[in-house]
């Protein structure tokens, strides 16, 4: 009776480390996830919010960091910085590489196209229809694409990646292949979870999983959300607000610094799904991964997978 108990209790609590599986701390996250962000959209409803085809997003991508603080602190027992976002000097650094790098890839996208004859600038310095000035109307996207890069990187590779791979390392598999798995796992849900968007195409859902993985390098080859939040950030800024380009299927934007009209074969520009729905976007990430691992070799003298993402450390032993 004792041994079946003790049974039953492993099943969904770890002895060895005195918290629950990552089964059930995923599914404690992902309770944690709803309750606020009905919460938050109570609060805001309430207290009259301002309406905005960015709001809705923008509440959840809030959502996503408190849980995930919630999460790493009561279900994980674990340090916040644990999930990659600790910021130290050369966190800062990799963020700003990162940074860079998502602006370069789009900017090449935009001169190739160019380039092609596949572009052409209507207007420049647009603002929707009854959006504010222009240096006013920017400032929104701009706020809400850090949120945006900030919410998915902690909630794809900061917390889910980093459970499935504490989850898969058994003895038989070893901490290299539970992180290298887990990786892959996630950067196929994060294609998955972009299928529902506008206008999306098999090719965009397989190129957006493939940007999962140049996403997930940065934090695979470092311990670190610096490189993946900062290329997160302004590649979807650069290529909503900057150039003009649908953003996964989204169009709307109340302010760009170019308005284009875009020609050119759909299998290559992606068409109304944008870059990441055509071999551009795909010839983009790919140039994307050799960057990372350029940066990472050349900052840190070495090319090696930071396994211990897979292995599990108690507030305070890191």
């Amino acid at each position: 009776m004792r041994s079946g108990l003790s049974y039953l209790t492993s099943i969904f609590w770890n002895c060895n480390e005195r918290r629950l599986r990552a089964l059930w701390r995923l599914l404690g996250a992902a309770l944690f996830l709803v309750v606020i962000t009905i919460t938050i959209g109570t609060l805001f409803a309430g207290l009259g919010a301002i309406r905005s085809p960015y709001m809705g997003q923008l509440q959840a991508n809030v959502a996503t960091v408190i849980a995930i603080w919630l999460a790493a602190r009561f279900l994980d027992r674990r340090a916040f910085s644990d999930t990659g976002v600790a910021i130290t000097r050369n966190w800062w650094i990799d963020l700003g590489f990162g940074l860079m790098l998502g602006a370069f890839l789009m900017a090449a996208i935009f001169l190739v196209e160019i380039a092609a004859g596949w572009i052409t600038i209507k207007e420049t310095f647009r603002t929707a229809e009854g959006s504010p000035l222009f240096m006013v109307a920017i400032l929104l996207p701009a706020f809400f694409y850090l949120t945006v890069g900030v919410a998915e990187e902690l909630a794809f590779r900061g917390y889910l990646m980093l459970n499935l791979a504490e989850g898969f390392n058994l003895d038989v598999i070893g901490s290299r292949w539970a992180l290298t798995g887990s990786w892959l796992v996630v950067s196929g849900l994060f294609g998955i979870a972009h299928a529902i968007r506008p206008d999306a195409t098999f090719v965009g859902c397989a190129n957006i999983a493939l940007a999962g993985i140049f996403l997930g390098m940065g934090y695979v080859l470092t311990g670190s959300l610096a490189i993946p939040i900062g290329t997160h950030i302004t590649w979807n800024f650069f290529q909503g607000n900057v150039f003009g380009f649908p953003v996964s299927g989204t169009t709307f934007f109340p302010a760009t610094f170019a308005a284009i009209e875009q020609s050119g074969p759909d299998a290559w520009t992606g068409g109304a799904f944008g870059p990441e729905g055509g071999l551009i976007g795909t010839l983009a990430i790919l140039l994307g991964i050799l960057a990372v691992a350029v940066s990472v070799r050349f900052r840190y003298g070495k090319l090696t997978l930071f396994t211990d993402i897979a292995r599990y450390h108690r507030r305070g032993e890191r």
